[in-house]
């Protein structure tokens, strides 16, 4: 339904930061409920953190609260996930996936689009 592609990724010294960008194109992004994932070596994909479109609801997995922020710019049809206070077990790819027209009391399951991902290495 629209098309995500991600940026900002890169290598960073423990408790440093990093701002990841997902740009979307085809859609207007508004109408999407956002969010990022995450994919470790030898693990599986795992949710990061949510948005809803109007940007007043947010969701973070536990491993992430306090540190990462997630925050949308439909005008600039991206959604953005600042980390900060990096540890290296967030390394891994981070991808940003997008829902249309959802209207549940959380966040979705699945997903109508995807992007290819950004490497995120954490270095001690």
């Amino acid at each position: 339904q629209v098309q995500l592609v991600e940026s900002g990724g890169g290598l960073v010294q423990a408790g440093g930061s990093l701002r990841l960008s997902c740009a979307a194109s085809g859609r207007t992004f508004s109408n999407y409920f956002a969010a990022w994932f995450r994919q470790a070596p030898e693990k599986e994909r795992e949710f990061v953190a949510a948005i809803r479109w109007s940007g007043s609801r947010t969701y973070y997995a536990d491993s992430v609260k306090g540190r990462f922020t997630i925050s949308r710019d439909n005008a600039k049809n991206t959604v953005y996930l600042q980390m900060n206070s990096l540890k290296p077990e967030d390394t891994a790819v981070y991808y940003c996936a997008a829902r249309r027209f959802y209207t549940g009391s959380g966040y979705p399951t699945s997903f109508d689009s995807w992007g290819q991902g950004t490497q995120v290495t954490v270095s001690s």
